[in-house]
């Protein structure tokens, strides 16, 4: 085994142990119809003004949001957030980080 795979599989067992022992997070993206989550942050990869525009339609930390439908090729998703319903495109539903709770 070489050096650089003998790093590469100690950190991915650093990073397995470490999900296994916190809550599944993951991203909005990954989530199914009929799935829920709770946005835990919108990432840093995302433009700051789609950042600003996904806070105000209620993407903030703590909010529910449900996967509703999503288009035969993945591309819009229908979301359920604050009582309404939005729809996104699939590369903005990948920069939002959900704890899923469903």
């Amino acid at each position: 085994m070489s050096m650089v795979s003998a790093q590469l599989s100690a950190s991915q067992k650093r990073d397995s142990s470490v999900l296994v022992d916190s809550a599944p997070a993951g991203r909005l993206a990954d989530l199914r119809p009929g799935m829920s989550g709770e946005v835990i942050d919108i990432d840093e990869s995302v433009e700051p003004s789609t950042a600003r525009r996904l806070f105000d339609l209620g993407f903030a930390p703590g909010a529910e949001v449900t996967v509703l439908r999503k288009a035969p090729l993945g591309d819009p998703v229908v979301l359920r957030i604050a009582e309404y319903e939005v729809a996104l495109r699939k590369a903005q539903t990948a920069g939002i980080r959900v704890r899923r709770t469903v």
